[in-house]
Parts: C-alpha cells; sequence; structure tokens
C-alpha cells in the first residue's frame, strides 16, 4: 500500500487549507529546522475583525539572529498572550462557538509557557487536529536525518517515513527538481486548494484567507466539513 507524506514549515494558528493537507496525508512533517523568515506566516496570523482582517503575531527574538532556525526563534516574552486572547474576545465572542473553543485554547494563552516559536506552533497545531478530529501522525523534521538542499530533504523525509507519494503545495514549483523524485520512485503529486464552501462567518464580506479559527469559532466541531476540498 502506498503510503502519502506532506511537509510544511510549522505557522502560527494557520489558515483552514494547512489542516486540509494534514488530513488529506498518511503522515505529516513538521519542517522547523530550516531559516525563520521574517514578515511572514511562522509567527502571525490574521483573523477576521469589523474593521477588516487583522494580524496576530507573536514577537520574537530576531534581531542580529539573521540565520537561526524555527526550533531556535525564542518568543519575546508573554505579554502577546493576554493581546490575543483579547482579540478573540472583542471579535469572536458573539461566534456560537465561542464558548467551546475559548475553553480549548484557555491553557495554552493563561497558563501554559512557552520559550520557543516552533513549540507553541506544534502544540496550537496538534490541538485543533484533536478537536476536530484529524487523525494524521505528525512528526517534527528534527527526529529525522536529512539533508540541507531543499529537494534532498524531502526526498530523504518521503524514505525516512516510507512514503511512496509526497503532496507539494503551489509554492514549491519554484525550487522542486521532479526528476529528482521520478529517480528516487518517489511520485509528486501538487496540490491545488479547491473552491472551499462558505460557512456563517462575522463581519462582512467572506473571507477564506484568515487563521482556522475564525472557522473554528463559527463551526466548532463541525469545521472538518468546510475543509475537504483540496483536488
Amino acid at each position: 500500500m502506498n503510503k502519502s507524506i506532506a511537509v510544511l514549515q510549522s505557522n502560527y494558528i494557520p489558515w483552514k487549507g494547512y489542516f486540509d493537507i494534514i488530513q488529506y496525508v498518511d503522515e505529516f512533517v513538521l519542517l522547523d529546522d530550516v531559516r525563520f523568515t521574517k514578515r511572514d506566516w511562522r509567527n502571525r496570523n490574521k483573523i477576521k475583525t469589523q474593521h477588516g482582517p487583522s494580524w496576530l503575531t507573536v514577537p520574537v527574538v530576531s534581531k542580529n539572529h539573521f540565520y537561526q532556525k524555527i526550533n531556535e526563534t525564542k518568543i519575546d516574552g508573554d505579554l502577546w498572550k493576554r493581546k490575543h486572547w483579547r482579540s478573540f474576545e472583542l471579535y469572536y465572542g458573539s461566534a456560537k462557538y465561542y464558548p467551546e473553543l475559548s475553553e480549548l485554547l484557555l491553557p495554552v494563552y493563561h497558563s501554559e509557557s512557552f520559550d520557543i516559536l516552533s513549540k507553541l506552533n506544534t502544540r496550537l497545531i496538534k490541538l485543533i487536529c484533536e478537536y476536530i478530529g484529524i487523525n494524521t501522525p505528525i512528526s517534527n523534521s528534527t527526529d529525522f536525518s536529512i539533508a540541507e538542499d531543499k529537494n534532498d530533504r524531502i526526498i530523504d523525509l518521503c524514505k525516512q517515513t516510507n512514503s511512496t507519494i509526497y503532496f507539494s503545495g503551489p509554492s514549491a514549483r519554484d525550487y522542486i527538481d521532479e526528476n529528482k523524485f521520478k529517480d528516487n520512485q518517489i511520485e509528486l503529486r501538487w496540490i491545488k486548494y479547491g473552491n472551499y464552501p462558505k460557512y456563517t462567518q462575522l463581519w462582512g464580506d467572506f473571507n477564506h484567507n484568515v487563521s482556522i479559527l475564525d472557522l473554528l469559532f463559527n463551526c466548532g466541531r463541525d469545521s472538518a466539513t468546510f475543509m475537504r476540498c483540496i483536488n
């Protein structure tokens, strides 16, 4: 039986398409031992407000840390937790599943402590997967011995997880060497996000491009039914 895998860098409360990929494959690998990129999705994401999309950013220590990896990137203090929680209250307090979701997220934002960004991201990603019933095994790239080259790194992960099918996001077309995958008997499949159905959403015109928290606050455990659209 062929086994499929996907590999993505960890993001802060990513959008629903990220979780769609996780539920679509047989194993998912969080790629955290690569360079942290500023002004990217690693430590921030958008939520929907009455003023339009708004960023929620986890501050990190990045000054003079030009080549640090995601799993080396330290979170700068705890004040952001209060700000993010206040945003949840303000913009999703009237959502149908706010009481249920706030109870789920409460430990992360009130009692748990995170010093490294990738630990926070991993905690939230796994927590959300469990909540909406995604049972795909999730590994970390640091669990494996992999090459530095972008293509060889993915091929190593495929081999070490005994995967013969690799699902890649569309942005990787810029560097993926399809012949390398062919030479290693790994079938490369490109993810094309489908037309996700709309759901009851607060604050004006519908917007798909926000954190999955928007979907969760509005749809609760039924959220997965609005995500199965990769084609």
